[in-house]
């Protein structure tokens, strides 16, 4: 029998290469990479992993290739007691691939190469993954298929938190709102929250009673927002970045460790930047995770 999961997070797997430029090219030119590393990532498998480290039971839905069978990264997530029997694995086709560019100012591009999560679309709901867990984070992926999740997810009377990070683009404006009204919890950086707002012409109150009830804004080393009954911000967590990439990622797997064990909004705010201090002190999304422990003493500083 299967053991029952606290948060199940749907969306991306994939390989990351960090790549750290001192500015980023003009079109038709190029530009010297100073340093390029190889490092598991993907918004779900990031969340995931941070989640279980602070001690959530985890599990994880992602579309992966044929190379993710043996791999160090289904090794790794294992070893993380992470779920993972219920990935959707494309045979014929490769685990997708981030290129992320890091410049001297700590701005980011991404590319990201889709592979097997094109097939996301045409796959079948989770059901017995949704059936299992307590929550459902949809992250970064297809719309059709986070829509789907998030609708069944419903039904089952899941608490269900939103990311669409970089591929917030991807979605129409029905297909946003369909998320959006079965979400409990928006998750998006300052640029996604406005383009949100902008999308569909609301303010954040206008947006909290159309969906989701909380609305959770990072803003980098401007700490974040948590909008909900009322407004709180919330201190970033100062640290000498090395790399800002999974910081947001760490964030909502700290926020939602606290919030899914009954703690208020501002606890949760201050444990999830606690969290992403941490990550953005080595390169890699899951290179420096903390426990529950190590966070609670930074907390404490």
């Amino acid at each position: 029998m299967r053991e029952k999961r606290d948060l199940l997070t749907i969306g991306h797997t994939a390989l990351d290469y960090i790549i750290q430029v001192n500015e980023f090219p003009m079109p038709n030119s190029s530009t010297a990479i100073n340093k390029m590393r190889t490092f598991h990532g993907g918004a779900a498998a990031n969340v995931a992993v941070v989640a279980s480290s602070l001690g959530l039971k985890s599990s994880l839905v992602s579309a992966v290739g044929g190379d993710f069978h043996g791999s160090d990264y289904q090794k790794h997530l294992e070893n993380n007691n992470i779920d993972i029997q219920d990935m959707i694995v494309v045979e014929d086709d490769k685990t997708p691939t981030a290129f992320v560019l890091t410049d001297s100012n700590h701005d980011q591009i991404f590319y990201f190469y889709w592979g097997a999560a094109t097939r996301f679309k045409e796959s079948e709901v989770p059901y017995n993954a949704i059936k299992n867990t307590r929550s459902v984070h949809l992250a970064t992926g297809d719309p059709s298929f986070n829509l789907k999740c998030g609708r069944f997810a419903r039904a089952e009377g899941k608490t269900i938190s939103f990311d669409p990070g970089q591929d917030l683009h991807m979605y129409s404006s029905q297909d946003l709102c369909e998320v959006l009204k079965v979400s409990d919890i928006l998750f998006g950086n300052h640029h996604e929250i406005e383009r949100i707002l902008n999308d569909l012409k609301m303010n954040v109150d206008g947006l909290r009673q159309f969906g989701p009830s909380i609305v959770v804004e990072t803003r980098g080393i401007n700490g974040s927002v948590i909008y909900s009954d009322e407004t709180i911000k919330v201190d970033a967590l100062k640290r000498n970045p090395v790399d800002p990439t999974g910081a947001g990622d760490s964030y909502r797997a700290g926020f939602l460790k606290s919030y899914l064990e009954g703690e208020s909004l501002v606890y949760c705010g201050k444990l999830a930047s606690a969290v992403s201090s941490f990550v953005v002190e080595a390169e890699g999304c899951q290179t420096n995770v903390p426990n529950l422990k190590m966070v609670h003493e930074r907390m404490d500083e």
